[in-house]
């Protein structure tokens, strides 16, 4: 073979493997930029029902601390972000947001609680119902993240 041909085709060679070389890097930036964007789209929508999910579980929890009867509007609502939550968060994050759903229901069969007995709730810390599933929402988001940096 001719010197000139084998030095064409290793030319030839180098410039293909080259281009691909470039072709794949972009697509993988490509791909990872969407990633990122398509999580930090999917993080803002869950804090958005998570922060409505803790301010009506708030309102519900307070109600009931204060009332026999049940808050309808109010639970449905707070059911409604518990069904949407079902769709889209963790295991963790759904099993918290059902045991606050639960425990304000239960809070509605208890006793009314007095003034002086919501400031022991607050001082001792039992009135925080939402500790638990903030911590939950924490951890997802922290898992969301680590296998994207």
């Amino acid at each position: 073979m001719d010197a000139s041909i084998i030095s064409g085709l290793a030319a030839l060679a180098g410039a293909a493997v080259g281009g691909l070389t470039s072709g794949i890097a972009t697509w993988l930036n490509h791909r990872s930029q969407l990633r990122a964007q398509w999580l930090l789209h999917e993080k803002g929508r869950r804090q958005i029902l998570y922060a409505d999910f803790i301010e009506d579980a708030s309102k519900c929890y307070i109600d009931a601390l204060q009332h026999d009867e049940g808050d309808i509007p109010g639970l449905i609502g707070l059911y409604a972000k518990l069904s949407r939550m079902r769709a889209v968060s963790s295991a963790p994050v759904v099993q918290r947001a059902d045991e606050v759903a639960r425990k304000i229901l239960d809070t509605y069969l208890e006793p009314d609680r007095s003034f002086v007995e919501l400031r022991e709730m607050a001082i001792d810390g039992t009135i925080d119902l939402l500790q638990g599933f903030s911590a939950a929402c924490h951890q997802e988001f922290d898992e969301m993240w680590a296998g994207q940096f």
